[in-house]
């Protein structure tokens, strides 16, 4: 959804492909901004802060993690705990590294 997305984090040892299957997206993956569209992908590397946001309307996406370490695991909790999902805690729990809000959420 347009303003939100995960909150601006890193991967301790999994790289992150994304291909935007519908709409656009807006990404930070290290100093880069690029806005990717239907077809377009980016990898964000391990160690390598990154965040997203769709732009406009919903986007979809497919996400692919190599190798695929706790991201599983934390995908499964994340959808029985929503409102911890995007916490520096529980983020922290899954072979990431929280490194603090996303500049894409709205205030």
């Amino acid at each position: 959804m347009p303003g939100s997305g995960p909150p601006l984090h890193l991967h301790l040892s999994q790289d992150e492909w994304f291909y935007v299957m519908e709409g656009e997206v807006a990404f930070q993956v290290g100093d880069q901004g690029p806005h990717l569209r239907s077809g377009d992908s980016v990898l964000a590397p391990r160690q390598i802060g990154h965040t997203f946001s769709a732009v406009g309307a919903p986007a979809h996406m497919l996400i692919a993690f190599t190798p695929a370490g706790k991201m599983e695991q934390y995908f499964i909790d994340a959808e029985a705990h929503p409102k911890l999902a995007a916490t520096e805690e529980f983020i922290n729990r899954y072979e990431m590294k929280w490194l603090g809000p996303s500049p894409f959420w709205k205030s």
